[in-house]
């Protein structure tokens, strides 16, 4: 038998506002999803909005916790509502919401944090170390019927945004991060390791800053098919075996025609970084974006020295 993680009665968990009942999609243990009561706040704090929310992306995350209850040290001890990829419908505001009111169509960003360490002071809030963040053990995400969260982190989507492409705010964001991070610009070649959906949203913004050519390398030919279909220039199918390394790496200079600038590792592992590490020019750029393997050992002595 699967091991569960720890339970609530339902009784527990059923709404008290006389509003109907509010359901979310708990974890509950290792490939055991349930639909259960999830109780909201039966007021609204003033800077606080409740959303009902009409779409929800599925995370490599959620799929680790349902498959393991684990992603690196985060560990799910009691049942847990997953998703954090989410959009929905403004239901009702707080009495100091001002810009926002029901109806409006929003993407929710998923972390909350303090507003009061020294990093939320700098602007550098997604480092806070009190941060909530929608399913990360033990805050409940977004895969429900109904949540409420600050006014200041639902962003009102335009009229030609669809609720489901609100959703993708979240995980395009992190093409964001990484492309302002590696500095991409029109004078940039980026080469992307990694052509699951956070490799194509990165390509995707790399393309949009201007980036002039832009390779994406992986290990399934269909995921390939996907890159060139959305932009790439060229495509690379490489292998989990280190000893291909170096002949997958001629490969790819070969197809790039030119230095490489910048490298995203969209896999995280140890033959993804470092081939980055190794095919990147001197003075370029590589940005580490997946997060597979907790412990790497890297050529670092060879990318300070370059």
């Amino acid at each position: 038998m699967a091991p569960a993680v720890g339970s609530k009665s339902d009784d527990d968990q059923l709404q008290s506002t006389g509003r109907q009942e509010n359901q979310g999609a708990y974890v509950c243990g290792i490939n055991d999803l349930k639909l259960r009561p999830y109780k909201l706040p039966e007021s609204l704090r003033p800077e606080q909005v409740r959303v009902r929310i009409k779409a929800v992306g599925i995370c490599g995350s959620d799929v680790h916790y349902l498959k393991y209850l684990k992603v690196g040290a985060y560990e799910v001890k009691e049942p847990m509502v997953i998703g954090h990829e989410s959009a929905g419908v403004v239901e009702e505001v707080g009495s100091q919401v001002r810009h926002l009111a029901p109806g409006d169509r929003v993407a929710l960003e998923p972390g909350v944090p303090c507003w009061k360490c020294s990093f939320c002071r700098e602007g550098l809030y997604n480092l806070c170390p009190d941060m909530a963040f929608f399913a990360t053990p033990p805050v409940h995400g977004s895969l429900a019927d109904q949540v409420v969260h600050p006014a200041e982190l639902c962003y009102k989507l335009p009229d030609g945004v669809s609720l489901e492409e609100g959703a993708m705010c979240e995980p395009l964001s992190v093409g964001v991060h990484a492309c302002r991070r590696a500095q991409v610009s029109p004078e940039t070649r980026v080469l992307i390791i990694g052509g699951g959906a956070i490799g194509l949203v990165t390509m995707l913004v790399a393309r949009a800053f201007g980036s002039p050519r832009i390779i994406v390398a992986d290990t399934h030919s269909e995921r390939l098919t996907s890159a060139k279909e959305m932009g790439a220039d060229e495509t690379v199918l490489v292998s989990r075996n280190p000893e291909e390394m170096e002949k997958e790496i001629e490969e790819i200079r070969k197809k790039m025609g030119g230095p490489i600038d910048v490298s995203c590792d969209c896999v995280g592992s140890t033959k993804s970084l470092t081939t980055c590490l190794e095919i990147t020019r001197s003075a370029g750029r590589v940005c580490v974006v997946g997060m597979r393997e907790t412990d790497m050992t890297l050529p670092i002595i060879t990318a300070i020295s370059r």
